[in-house]
């Protein structure tokens, strides 16, 4: 409804130019009725001849006019409910948050953004179309072939009834059946999809030719279900067919011996027969409709799932922030996350002041990326509170919260782009001074200067013709190339080598100095920049410091200190 509503002119005209077809339609047999029985009466002189004539010819001309209307009007309604369902789809699925996206397999989700709402445009056009003028169809037949013989429309009507209960019967069918194949088409779209995202991984096992046999075997299961599909579907076109002509037998037989009796003339038995013939193509579209109303219901249902679905970070009922935008200093506040019953982060209590550099490291899965995450409010915690200048980060609108962040990550989601739209993505406004700035900060001017291109270079599917080092370096240029207020770096430099490394953080360091900074690293030659460090473990914070300070305690700063000196100096003697 809430999609129908706003057309409700064009559905009622829609109404309304059916009405005008079928009642024109309906006309054109008595007119015929009217000539046959002037010939049996003798009565049909040349100028009543010509009356009939003409008036057949604008009945006609009616039905022909209001016919393309019906059809031009719900089919361009159907294209712009379309647009705008595709539109709500594309913009709700943006708001939703990583929880979904941890649920939700890509290919489903392309799947329902094509193929289902391509589906629900046919069944609302083709539905509303076929539908409705079905409908009129039926309705006024039955109450003309009831004025027109009360006992023809018995035996008829007495063919049809059990017609619509085998009807129901196979549509309740063919609506599970739609269902699994809706299913099994998304099946077949994520296959594709994790295929070719994970391409280079297929070829550096040489996985092409099993690959291939799955998705042979998951092609063939697909054909089989549409199959059974069609095969069921198909079988109410003959049915209704031979109703049909049974009908047609059955109206000869019984009004041909009222004929011989006396008690029907010629021409109401043609006339009855031409609205028999007229009823033929509603009772074969009444099948086709409603098998694809069917299918539009299967698909409104899978897209309506998402549509429902709200986020769980939501915006604030809070008013907008005031005019002055908040200071970017950061406090957490007896912090916990529990995700999934397994409790990640445990009693987190940090001040970040403005303008600090903190330090994060820990052990691989310790909650490091879930403490930046948390800034960002890319979730909320489970108890506990993240402020930013004192406000809870709850009572801040997401737009301007998030417009105060610079965050690159330690696996960065190119685009198909061009460097320059990568780097300037964050940018409402970008010009090429801001992004050649940002470029050089990371140290990845001198990189693009070598490529054909340059700026201009477009980079394939999630940044694939960059090395990992060069689409880590993008990343940091995209968030400090809008200037934020916080700068996230979670592990971004795990990538490049130490050298890379050591010219990064040389220009880094003024860039940090201005805003407050949350810097994730496993390595000690990187976190040593920092103001403050802390370390996280099984979710806590175990040990909190400058670098000078904690290399002195014992722990797990001073063990990955010594190790990575160890290391160093293998390296060098080697």
């Amino acid at each position: 409804m809430h999609y129908f509503v706003p057309h409700r002119f064009a559905i009622a005209a829609t109404a309304l130019c059916g009405l005008l077809t079928v009642w024109s339609s309906l006309t054109l047999p008595y007119i015929m009725r009217l000539v046959i029985e002037d010939l049996e009466n003798e009565t049909l002189t040349p100028e009543r001849l010509w009356r009939r004539i003409g008036l057949f010819i604008a009945v006609g001309t009616v039905a022909i006019i209001f016919s393309r209307l019906i059809r031009k009007i719900p089919l361009k309604l159907s294209h712009m409910i379309e647009y705008e369902l595709r539109n709500d789809l594309f913009e709700h699925l943006t708001r939703l948050d990583q929880s979904f996206y941890r649920r939700e397999r890509t290919g489903d989700l392309m799947t329902k953004l094509s193929s289902d709402i391509n589906i629900i445009r046919d069944a609302i056009g083709q539905g509303l179309l076929q539908g409705s003028r079905t409908l009129i169809a039926l309705i006024s037949a039955a109450v003309v072939m009831l004025m027109t013989d009360r006992q023809l429309t018995e035996i008829i009507f007495s063919i049809f009834a059990p017609m619509s209960l085998i009807f129901f019967l196979v549509l309740r069918f063919l609506r599970r059946h739609q269902l699994a194949l809706q299913e099994h088409v998304s099946e077949v779209s994520n296959y594709c999809h994790e295929t070719f995202s994970g391409i280079r991984c297929l070829k550096g096992f040489a996985l092409e030719r099993r690959r291939n046999s799955d998705f042979e075997a998951l092609n063939s299961e697909l054909i089989r279900k549409t199959m059974r599909m069609q095969r069921s579907r198909q079988l109410l076109w003959p049915f209704v067919d031979f109703c049909f002509s049974v009908g047609t037998i059955l109206t000869f037989i019984v009004g041909g011996k009222r004929i011989i009796e006396g008690t029907l003339t010629i021409g109401t038995l043609m006339q009855f027969i031409q609205y028999l013939a007229f009823l033929r193509w509603p009772l074969l579209a009444l099948s086709f409709v409603t098998s694809m109303v069917q299918r539009g219901k299967v698909s409104w249902i899978r897209v309506k799932d998402i549509l429902d679905t709200q986020p769980e970070i939501a915006e604030p009922n809070a008013e907008a922030l005031p005019s002055e935008k908040p200071k970017a200093s950061i406090r957490f506040r007896n912090v916990d996350v529990e995700i999934g019953g397994q409790r990640l982060l445990k009693e987190i209590n940090l001040d970040i002041p403005m303008g600090t550099t903190l330090g994060i490291t820990g052990p691989t899965g310790s909650g490091k990326t879930l403490m930046t995450s948390l800034v960002a409010r890319l979730l909320d915690p489970t108890r506990g509170e993240v402020l930013l200048d004192g406000k809870d980060l709850r009572t801040l609108p997401l737009r301007a919260l998030r417009g105060m962040i610079g965050y690159a990550a330690q696996e960065p989601v190119l685009f198909s782009r061009t460097l320059e739209h990568n780097i300037g993505f964050g940018i409402d406004d970008p010009d090429m001074g801001t992004i050649g700035w940002a470029a050089d900060i990371a140290h990845l001017h001198g990189d693009i200067e070598t490529f054909p291109d340059r700026y201009q270079t477009i980079l394939g599917e999630r940044g694939v013709t960059l090395s990992g080092g060069q689409r880590q370096r993008t990343s940091i240029s995209r968030a400090i190339a809008r200037r934020p207020d916080i700068l996230i770096l979670d592990d971004v430099l795990s990538a490049v080598d130490t050298q890379t490394e050591a010219a990064i953080m040389k220009k880094l360091q003024p860039v940090m100095a201005e805003r407050t900074t949350l810097f994730v690293s496993h390595r000690v030659s990187t976190l040593r920049y920092s103001d403050e460090i802390v370390v996280i473990e099984n979710g806590r914070i175990t040990q909190h410091g400058t670098h000078e300070e904690l290399i002195q305690v014992p722990g797990y700063y001073a063990e990955l200190n010594t190790m990575q000196q160890l290391q160093e100096k293998l390296e060098a003697d080697e």
